[in-house]
């Protein structure tokens, strides 16, 4: 079976300037997600989608397959779904190659490393799904705000549940994603179908998007060294 991983790295970054190459215990972000792929048992192939060159020579110096990613799919807007749209139409194009299995991997879970990703290909093999993502277990009250006006999202306040009872609910985070070439072809979703989920502790599903989240992470790897 062809599975591959689509790693997209852009260069632009508002949080964090240039975030995948931003360095973490002596690795960069990048480093994390091409190095966890190219150790899998299951995966193939290991792509880098990105528009900026330093991202681009370093995952080709790391063993990683590279993808030349175009601008107008590469700004603050544009979807992962465009960039792995486009990975799939440049294999076929250059080599007449079509993946069986597409594995999206996002550079901002360093802590999700080989063991993660063939668990949750393994479990998506076995259960014949159509798509699985990586996440966590939740036990947490959600509110939302609409028309100034503060709503509960998951609960009823008059009839508060106990925490126990919230065991079948489930937080995405972010780090796995797995679907098959012909789902994504029909929904030009990364998941779609028959879904599944591949649970992971919470204490390593942060997903970093700030500074504050980067040292964080930073703190657990050294913990971990």
């Amino acid at each position: 079976m062809n599975i591959i991983s689509i790693i997209p790295a852009r260069g632009g970054s508002k949080g964090i300037p240039l975030k995948n190459l931003k360095i973490l215990c002596g690795k960069s972000l990048l480093d994390y997600s091409i190095n966890a792929s190219l150790k899998s048992k299951f995966i193939k192939r290991t792509f880098v989608s990105s528009d900026h060159s330093k991202i681009l020579n370093r995952a080709q110096k790391l063993g990683a397959e590279i993808i030349t990613r175009p601008r107008n799919i590469s700004t603050d807007k544009s979807t992962t779904e465009s960039s792995i749209k486009h990975c799939l139409n440049y294999l076929k194009s250059k080599e007449n190659y079509t993946p069986d299995v597409i594995v999206l991997l996002q550079n901002t879970s360093p802590l999700r490393n080989v063991k993660h990703i063939d668990g949750a290909i393994r479990f998506f093999l076995k259960s014949h799904l159509d798509s699985v993502l990586s996440g966590y277990k939740s036990h947490h009250f959600l509110w939302k705000t609409k028309n100034h006006k503060l709503l509960p999202v998951n609960y009823n306040p008059y009839a508060r549940p106990m925490r126990q009872e919230f065991n079948n609910q489930y937080i995405e985070n972010g780090a796995i994603y797995i679907t098959k070439f012909s789902s994504f072809c029909k929904s030009q979703c990364r998941i779609s179908g028959n879904i599944g989920l591949y649970e992971m502790p919470e204490e390593i599903s942060i997903d970093i998007d700030t500074r504050e989240d980067f040292e964080l992470v930073g703190k657990m790897l050294k913990k971990q060294k």
